[in-house]
């Protein structure tokens, strides 16, 4: 049986019928079309699957689509400026080739995003806690840390 639920994606109001045990994976890669959001595990365990609702860092592979009714989701392509510009985040992953397979990168830039929002200047402390739910079995996450402290960084000098 499908229920008819709404909800804000990416700034935008969404509107669409969806079955009671699709998760919210399924919705935004089947008929939303947004394939950014990567599913590595369909567990919770690695992180690729990762977007932000209403403000925290969410696995939605584990997240029953019907939950989302009401409230505000951001992936990895909300994050896009005019002219499709990268963010600085994201930005900052490029230049710190913190991007190699590409596979676990929308996961964790939405994790650090979501970390960057709520504390604009962490420590590296505590942005490894943060990234701690996402797995990387290519950068060693060096290149990872450096690019959510540069990005932190530049975004400080922007305020």
């Amino acid at each position: 049986m499908k229920t008819k639920i709404s909800f804000i994606l990416n700034g935008s109001e969404v509107m669409l019928d969806v079955e009671g045990h699709h998760r919210l994976i399924d919705v935004l890669r089947g008929p939303l079309g947004l394939t950014g959001t990567k599913e590595g595990c369909g567990e919770g365990e690695c992180g690729a699957c990762t977007v932000i609702i209403d403000g925290r860092a969410i696995n939605s592979c584990l997240y029953p689509a019907l939950e989302v009714e009401g409230k505000s989701v951001t992936t990895i392509e909300g994050l896009r400026g005019p002219g499709n510009k990268l963010s600085v985040l994201q930005q900052a992953f490029v230049d710190h080739g913190a991007i190699q397979c590409g596979f676990c990168t929308p996961g964790m830039i939405m994790a650090a995003k979501a970390l960057l929002d709520s504390n604009p200047d962490p420590s590296e402390e505590e942005i490894r806690e943060a990234l701690m739910g996402n797995l990387c079995r290519c950068t060693g996450y060096v290149q990872i840390i450096e690019a959510v402290k540069k990005a932190a960084a530049l975004n400080k000098r922007k305020s």
